[in-house]
């Protein structure tokens, strides 16, 4: 039996523990044009020293009109690796593995950031507006992720995470409800894989070996069935590491069984994590050590992220390992993290 605190290899990188500090944008930190600041310095060493085993840093987004905000951080040029190279380093100093998420927005491109959105269809509802994406601009988009990882690895990373969930750009082409395609990239449920899949392909591709290559997915695109094909799939194309969120989400939510102590989102991190041989992380809601260490010991993932618990309390790990009681989250009606993180009151406890 596995413990929160047991060490795991992932292309040939050693995990000191399954503790996953997930990506987490911290609204107001980040500069202008999408470079790193003292303050995201800051904020990853903090996480770093905390004791986590993997450290997912925020979306940074891989072409500057799909961003989600103005104030998101950025990968698309080469000029953003130097600012990158301080947390990768200050994350080594620590033994800590850390990965970049790469995103972008798609139809959820706030008009601030582009006149013109783009989606794999047409779209118009409640106030978005996006056009569908010709081939030339797939293949564009797609040159767009695999020249980002490329940084990434550049900037001293150990690996990547596409960002397929949350009804961003790789999970609206995923989802039925955003997908209406009608040519190879839409229709079955294989044809809307292939954007993503294209981009595994690729990335594996030129970073090869000992770069790990993770995807956060959504686990109902729109069921639990979708998301164990969509998980299997990933595995078959190369994915050392799936994170298990949430997708777009349809006229029901999954069901849930009654003597399941998690929410939905964590069910279906444990459904996809019985059909696969890789790593699955498990997310949402899971914010004290004994709910974390259930999920490995009754080996329901490999992997726990525990996001606004380390947020309020970046020692999180640390104290849990000896037996210390973190701070707690104070589970506020508005979270500041989604303003400036800095204003959370759980700090000043």
């Amino acid at each position: 039996m596995s413990n929160l605190f047991d060490s795991i290899t992932i292309q040939n990188n050693k995990i000191k523990n399954r503790v996953v500090v997930p990506p987490m944008v911290c609204f107001g930190y980040a500069g202008t044009n999408g470079f790193v600041t003292k303050a995201n310095i800051e904020h990853y060493q903090a996480l770093a020293i905390g004791g986590a085993g993997i450290i997912i840093l925020e979306a940074h987004a891989v072409e500057e009109n799909g961003r989600l905000a103005n104030n998101q951080l950025g990968i698309w040029s080469d000029l953003h690796i130097e600012g990158l190279k301080r947390i990768a380093e200050n994350c080594h100093e620590q033994d800590v593995i850390s990965l970049v998420q790469i995103h972008h927005a798609g139809l959820q491109t706030p008009k601030s950031v582009s006149s013109s959105a783009i989606a794999p269809s047409d779209y118009n509802k409640d106030g978005r507006v996006a056009t569908a994406m010709t081939l030339d601009e797939i293949k564009r988009v797609q040159e767009s992720f695999l020249k980002a990882a490329i940084r990434v690895k550049k900037a001293g990373f150990d690996g990547i995470e596409l960002h397929g969930a949350h009804g961003y750009l790789i999970d609206q082409f995923m989802s039925p409800i955003t997908n209406h395609r009608q040519d190879q990239y839409g229709g079955n449920i294989e044809n809307r894989m292939r954007f993503g899949i294209e981009i595994l392909t690729m990335i594996k591709a030129e970073l090869g070996k000992d770069f790990i290559l993770g995807y956060r997915m959504g686990g109902n695109e729109p069921g639990v069935e979708e998301g164990i094909v969509i998980a299997k799939a990933l595995e078959a194309s190369g994915v050392d590491l799936l994170h298990v969120s949430a997708g777009i989400v349809g006229d029901s939510l999954p069901k849930v069984p009654k003597d399941f102590p998690y929410n939905w989102i964590v069910y279906c991190g444990s459904e996809i994590k019985k059909e696969v041989k890789i790593p699955v992380i498990v997310v949402n809601g899971i914010k004290t050590g004994e709910l974390a260490s259930f999920l490995i010991e009754n080996n329901l993932a490999d992997f726990v992220a525990i996001g606004k618990a380390q947020l309020v309390d970046s020692n999180w790990a640390n104290k849990v390992y000896t037996n210390k009681k973190p701070k707690p989250c104070l589970n506020c009606g508005k979270c500041s993290w989604f303003t400036d993180g800095r204003n959370c009151p759980g700090l000043f406890l």
